[in-house]
Formats: structure tokens, C-alpha cells, sequence
């Protein structure tokens, strides 16, 4: 199937079969990620709790672990979620924010690594981290560029038996062998808090209709560089992006994607 063919179905599935996406996620982004699973077509549920993580796992059609604002309690709710989802054959997304930035972040994200993510997305600097390579991290930002981190993001890939989606100025999706590039994007993006941690729901979304995780992450990634583009088109700043990016997710079409999907 033509590339840009396939992100449109992958979204026309989203839409179709709104699939519950569990979250269990950052204070910092919790409302931004739940409003663009809805205007992708998708049902967010922000669940945390450790008392009904595991239960809600299994409900769901796909799971995101998001270690924005960590506490001993909330890692607990993660594994048991994440154990929840493994049994259940439930896809599960890992974004390990600020890896490599202290020790804590880096176990944590280390730990749930090994539990058998469908993927693995973050930014070039945490990919470098949970690789094992410095990664120059400076708290949750990239201070090196999603180029830079490619090879350390198949080796990681190949190591665990995941998938690994690199952000950045060019998004590179891989598992180990294949290697799918996303050009869609605009710099105005960076200055909006949480923009990877939607891109991480975004994944979920896609994995709960696509089984194909590289071809979810790579189709979900071009969906949202592509919304960030056109509402680009028609912001002063960042804080109008925000609101026309929640209408471009909304309102995306065929012949807007098929044309301007860049998808490698």
C-alpha cells in the first residue's frame, strides 16, 4: 500500500472504531493529550490509580506509559498495568521522559523497557539514554537532533525485540531492520509543551487498529506533524497552535493526506 494511503486508513480506522486508549500519563499533559485522542476520534481514559490500573488495562484497546511526573506510587500502578496489558495481549506504548536525566528516570524507564513495549517513543536524547550512550539530556528536552540517534534507536530496537520511534525534526521509526522516516512537522510545535507526550497517545491510538507497530508509530507520527503543519498555517504563536491543532486532527481528510503526508 502507497504510504500516505496507509496513514489516511490507519486514521480512518481510529475514527471508525474509536478504541479506548488508556493512559496513564503526566499532570503537565493530561488534558492535551486526552482533547487530541478525542479530536483524532479516539476514547482517552486517564487512569493511574494502582487500585483499578489492571483492571482498566484490560478494558482498553491499548495502553500509554508516560513517566512525566513520577512518584513511588504511580511507577507501582505502571507495572501493574503494564503486567495487566501483557496478559491480556493489549499493546502498550512506553515514553520514557527525561531518561537520562537522573538515576530514577533511567531505572524506571529501563525497567519497563524489558516488559515488552509495542513501542518505545521518545526524543533523541532519551533514546541515547535507554541505548546506553550519552545523551546530552537537559531535563525532559532533546538537546541532540532524531539524525544523531538513529542507529542507537535500532540497536535498542534489536536488543529488546521493540519498536523504537525517534522525534525530532525528522521522526525515524524502526525495529532494528526496517527503518521508516517522517518529515511532517513545524518548528512552532517545540514550543508547545507535551507535544511527544500526544505523540505517544497518538501511537496508542493507531496500535489498537494497526498491528503492524512500525506502521502504526510511523502513520500516527505523519498525522500529527502533518496537523501541527496546518495549524501552523494559521497561528501567531504557540498558543494558538494548540487550538488549531486540535481542529487539523479534528477535521484531516484524504486528499489532504494522501497529498501532503511525507512518509518514507
Amino acid at each position: 500500500m502507497e504510504l500516505s494511503a496507509g496513514v489516511w486508513e490507519s486514521l480512518k480506522a481510529v475514527r471508525e472504531r474509536s478504541p479506548l486508549v488508556h493512559n496513564i500519563t503526566n499532570y503537565v499533559v493530561m488534558n492535551n493529550t486526552a482533547n487530541a485522542l478525542l479530536a483524532v476520534g479516539a476514547s482517552p481514559a486517564m487512569v493511574h490509580a494502582r487500585e483499578e490500573v489492571a483492571d482498566f488495562a484490560v478494558l482498553s484497546q491499548a495502553l500509554v506509559v508516560n513517566i512525566g511526573t513520577l512518584s513511588p506510587d504511580w511507577v507501582e500502578g505502571m507495572r501493574l498495568a503494564v503486567h495487566a496489558a501483557r496478559q491480556a495481549r493489549v499493546p502498550w506504548v512506553l515514553d520514557p521522559v527525561g531518561a537520562g536525566a537522573t538515576r530514577y528516570r533511567t531505572t524506571t524507564s529501563a525497567e519497563l523497557a524489558r516488559q515488552a513495549p509495542a513501542v518505545i517513543r521518545g526524543n533523541a536524547s532519551e533514546v541515547l539514554a535507554m541505548a546506553g550512550e550519552a545523551g546530552a539530556t537537559r531535563g525532559v528536552d532533546s538537546t541532540r537532533s532524531s539524525d544523531a540517534s538513529l542507529e542507537a534507536a535500532r540497536g535498542l530496537a534489536s536488543r529488546l525485540g521493540t519498536v523504537v520511534a525517534v522525534t525530532g525534526k525528522t521522526d525515524y521509526v524502526t525495529d532494528g531492520s526496517r527503518v521508516v522516516a517522517v518529515d511532517n512537522g513545524h518548528p512552532l510545535m517545540a514550543r508547545v509543551t507535551g507535544m511527544g507526550c500526544t505523540a505517544s497517545a497518538l501511537v496508542g491510538a493507531f496500535l489498537a487498529v494497526e498491528p503492524d507497530a512500525v506502521l502504526a508509530a510511523a502513520r500516527a507520527l505523519a498525522v500529527l506533524g502533518l496537523a501541527g503543519e496546518l495549524a501552523a498555517e494559521q497561528s501567531k504563536g504557540p498558543g494558538s497552535l494548540q487550538l488549531h491543532l486540535l481542529d487539523a486532527l479534528y477535521t484531516l481528510d484524504e486528499a489532504t493526506v494522501r497529498a501532503r503526508a511525507r512518509v518514507r
